[in-house]
């Protein structure tokens, strides 16, 4: 009788196709790069002015404070601040959207 061989699929090469599809995967849907503070400097609004500086309204709606401020409430002052990229790059409009697909 004649005995029949079989080869058996090559695991090893399964393993690390699977790991960089899912590698690929994550790095699509996580973004780290969207969570990275970015240096942003703008042009902002007083809102008010306290004893250690300048309360001040970005265009983002973030608040800010700026220290050594000698401006008036309304003035427009330059600013530099951090903000997490997602909020700069429009990640959290696309999100909502996308949102507004699922729930009716």
């Amino acid at each position: 009788m004649q005995q029949k061989t079989y080869k058996k699929a090559p695991r090893l090469t399964f393993i690390a196709i699977l790991a960089a599809a899912i590698s690929v995967i994550l790095v699509l849907t996580i973004t780290p790069w969207n969570i990275i503070p970015t240096l942003v400097t703008e042009d902002v609004t007083v809102i008010a002015v306290t004893d250690y500086g300048c309360v001040a309204e970005s265009v983002l709606g973030r608040s800010i404070v700026v220290p050594d401020c000698e401006a008036d409430v309304e003035d427009i002052i330059s600013a530099t601040f951090y903000v997490p990229a997602m909020e700069q790059n429009g990640y959290y409009d696309r999100i909502e959207d996308k949102l507004q697909t699922v729930n009716p």
